[in-house]
């Protein structure tokens, strides 16, 4: 079953991209995900109580599980909801998104002491390649230069936030520490509605179908497969996984709204799958001699 998991985190965090228009039509970015983070924290501390795990834990390790949170699913996901909703373009936003496995590959060898081999140097270019295939924007398009910062902002608290939370992992059980992630990041959301926004939630139909997936999918889904695999991974080829979000979400696109998809489209996510492939075969023995 474990297996499967980077195949199932991809789906589910590529379905994410084609839920955030329904909700940034019928709310504001903020307290749309202050809405989700809390009902996701409530989840994560259910579940724990029910499987017997400690909610209560020292006082540094609750503080170090909630700078991720607030790294993960507060300044990532926001900048992420805040650039799409002010009408960024949703590919380009997660191309520059996409820069997150270079990102951090090359911040994992100093700071995790992860030796990065050639050929996982030659599979993330190639999964970088692939998706910048896949997208093909005009790069002298005219971008918002707020978009622009909050999507590399995202970008910087993503690389950071997978190097964090490698390593402070042992720190608490999954469950617990999920829950307290979530937690501040909703109390972080919530912050940021009332300073910076005219926020608003209009409860319709497609807002809490697309909030109710992005909750149980990717929130309750997703990101507990991604720490479980920064847990019993490398943080590089853990990262590696995220060239294929992009061409994934244009994929899904197409088949659930009806967007155009090219042959380079096709040609693009082949690159990128062969591009993961090679850094996610490498096994550590050989990561370590430098093959």
């Amino acid at each position: 079953m474990t297996k499967s998991f980077p195949i199932i985190f991809i789906l589910l965090w590529s379905s994410a991209f084609i839920t955030i228009k329904p909700i940034s039509a019928d709310a504001s970015p903020f307290a749309a995900l202050a809405f989700r983070f809390f009902f996701v924290a409530i989840g994560f501390a259910i579940y724990s109580l029910a499987t017997n795990e400690q909610l209560y834990a020292e006082i540094d390790k609750i503080f170090k599980a909630m700078i991720s949170g607030i790294l993960f699913h507060g300044i990532y996901l926001g900048g992420v909801f805040y650039a799409i909703s002010i009408g960024f373009p949703v590919g380009v936003t997660a191309l520059i998104v996409c820069l997150q496995p270079i990102l951090t590959s090359v911040l994992a060898g100093p700071i995790l002491n992860e030796y990065i081999s050639r050929r996982q140097w030659i599979g993330i270019f190639l999964g970088f390649f692939g998706t910048v295939l896949v997208l093909g924007y005009d790069v002298g398009t005219d971008l918002s230069i707020i978009g622009t910062l909050a999507s590399f902002i995202a970008l910087a608290a993503f690389s950071f936030a997978t190097l964090w939370q490698k390593k402070v992992s042992e720190d608490l059980p999954l469950s617990v520490s999920n829950a307290y992630q979530a937690l501040s990041a909703s109390c972080f959301h919530i912050i940021l509605a009332i300073l910076i926004e005219d926020w608003f939630i209009n409860y319709s139909s497609s807002f809490l179908m697309a909030m109710s997936w992005q909750i149980f999918a990717v929130s309750f889904g997703a990101f507990t497969i991604l720490m479980y695999l920064i847990k019993t991974g490398s943080a590089s080829k853990t990262a590696s996984l995220f060239f294929l979000i992009t061409p994934v979400s244009v994929f899904m696109a197409w088949i659930f709204l009806n967007e155009v998809i090219t042959l380079q489209d096709f040609i693009g996510l082949s690159v990128a799958t062969i591009g993961v492939y090679i850094v996610t075969q490498i096994d550590d023995n050989n990561r370590n001699v430098g093959v």
